[in-house]
């Protein structure tokens, strides 16, 4: 459902524009931001809200008004092109449509769920908001039976054990619950064997098959949950080593009595994801498992810099920004866990960040080509910590300074405090080091967030979009939001307000009627997909 395409008006009560170019906000466009970071207003917190109807009129609008079926391709379309940065508001509002009495739209959303639910815990929750919007009433009909039952049925039987072993049960759901609720009828022999051990376990699997002549993929899918049970009653460290290896299990399948050896991490090590390889790195040399100068610490680091390794596990490098930060620390956010940093991973994360960095704005990220002004406030420290990110926000401020340098080529980066502002040389071949000491400044004076934007029309500066970081709770005696409208008066564009209150709890800068302005409160790596969207006029 492209935005341009959809009739000018809906078919509701306050009828609204709903194509692109308008300056309002829409129901299209609140929609939009619905799915994308699960709130209808113009502020994107890190923390995420309870999903319910009373927050997501817009969706109820379009439904009623007998556009379920747009919905859920609007739905389907916004995650493909990976648009919606939060998976929960989409389905909720996919589970919202999959109860409405308009048949079409019942069809039309539990025929994308397999689509859209890539994992138990996403199956698990579509499920939940299911029984939570139907109040105790009975949902599992026909349509509700053969959807979870595709989602099963449509994956291969090595994918479907290794997935229902990692993640057995979330949301007050299990995988048990669900075939049981489904009459699931498997329509291959691998998924009825993996079916088999969720509903009877591994003594009704060997009861089954043990004694009978299978095919390979049945026999290959039979002795990984042969080796699964042995890991879970293994008392031999070196038996249980060699099953992680040979069937490349992973740390979720492992008990945690097992996971006090070091031996058995450093077995888990090589195959280990990269998301769980970056959340670990403290815990790991902390428990020695990482020795300084340790051939496990040089493959690592080999691991770590591989950048067709991280571009596969799709990490973002804001991520890897954070897992650096945490590491350098030396100690946990709130455990009471010590560690003295490697200098050799150290180095390697900060190396993989500048490479991923690189990597993520020349493939993955084009350039939106607007004329971007990053304004960062420096009336005070920026030592404090981040809301929803806990690093620094210089590192921050850094870090979204060297992504805009990376990416737009029309972009000017400036420090500000109040009463001046000062170009600042950010260039894309520049280090994050070398970025972050471009902005800790000597700070002083009180903060003025509309500082930028004036200076912007007293310079005759043409800017798209002004995004201005701020760790500051007050905003100066200006409005940023009455000093954007003055300036596009005077300039003649529709210029964008993004205010990043990267300390902050709440904002309450943008005008919640004009589409183009946008409160960002603290700052985590769906905040640089949240402004890149909004830069580009998805939401």
């Amino acid at each position: 459902m492209d935005p341009a395409s959809l009739p000018e008006q809906l078919s509701v009560v306050n009828e609204q524009v709903l194509n692109s170019s308008s300056r309002s906000v829409t129901a299209a466009v609140s929609l939009r931001r619905f799915l994308c970071y699960g709130s209808e207003s113009a502020t994107y917190s890190t923390k995420e809200c309870a999903l319910g109807i009373e927050n997501a009129l817009a969706l109820m609008q379009f439904i009623e008004g007998g556009r379920g079926c747009e919905v859920v391709d609007e739905i389907r379309r916004l995650n493909l092109e990976g648009h919606a940065v939060r998976r929960n508001p989409s389905l909720f509002a996919l589970a919202v449509c999959s109860q409405h009495a308009d048949c079409k739209t019942r069809q039309a959303a539990l025929r994308v769920l397999k689509e859209l639910c890539r994992t138990p815990v996403q199956l698990f929750t579509f499920v939940q908001y299911k029984k939570e919007l139907k109040q105790g009433s009975g949902m599992w009909g026909r349509a509700l039976r053969r959807a979870v039952t595709d989602w099963y049925n449509s994956q291969d039987g090595m994918s479907l054990a290794r997935t229902v072993t990692k993640c057995k049960h979330r949301a007050g759901w299990s995988h048990q619950d669900l075939l049981r609720l489904s009459h699931m009828k498997p329509t291959n022999d691998t998924v009825a064997v993996v079916c088999k051990y969720i509903t009877k376990g591994w003594k009704g699997v060997q009861e089954t098959y043990g004694d009978k002549e299978n095919s390979d993929d049945v026999q290959k899918v039979f002795a990984y949950l042969e080796a699964m049970e042995k890991a879970k009653h293994s008392t031999d460290e070196q038996e249980l080593i060699h099953l992680i290896e040979e069937q490349r299990l992973e740390k979720e399948q492992i008990l945690t009595n097992h996971l006090k050896s070091k031996e058995v991490w450093k077995a888990l090590l090589k195959e280990m994801p990269m998301a769980v390889l970056l959340k670990h790195l403290g815990k790991l040399t902390a428990n020695k498992v990482l020795a300084a100068g340790s051939p496990d610490v040089a493959a690592v680091c080999e691991r770590i810099q591989d950048e067709s390794a991280l571009k596969k596990a799709k990490t973002h490098p804001f991520n890897i920004l954070v897992a650096s930060e945490n590491y350098k620390r030396g100690h946990g956010k709130r455990s009471k866990l010590k560690w003295e940093p490697d200098g050799d991973i150290v180095q390697a994360l900060d190396c993989a960040f500048c490479k991923n960095c690189d990597s993520f704005c020349l493939q993955i990220v084009e350039p939106t080509g607007k004329r971007f002004l990053v304004a960062v406030d420096i009336s005070s420290s920026l030592s404090s910590v981040t809301h929803g990110s806990s690093i620094s926000t210089v590192a921050v401020a850094a870090a979204m300074c060297l992504v805009i340098a990376q990416t737009e080529p029309d972009a000017q980066i400036v420090v500000y405090s109040e009463g001046s502002i000062l170009p600042c040389a950010v260039s894309s071949d520049m280090t994050f080091m070398q970025v972050a000491a471009q902005l800790i400044k000597t700070p002083g004076g009180s903060t003025d967030c509309a500082l930028p934007i004036t200076w912007a029309s007293e310079n005759d500066k043409t800017v798209d979009v002004f995004i201005i970081l701020t760790n500051n709770q007050t905003l100066g005696r200006e409005n940023p939001a009455d000093t954007l409208k003055t300036y596009r008066q005077k300039s003649g564009v529709f210029s964008k307000l993004i205010v990043c209150g990267l300390i902050a709890n709440s904002l309450s800068i943008a005008d919640p009627e004009d589409r183009g302005m946008l409160d960002i409160c603290g700052f985590d790596s769906q905040a640089v997909d949240v402004i890149r969207n909004f830069a580009l006029d998805v939401i």
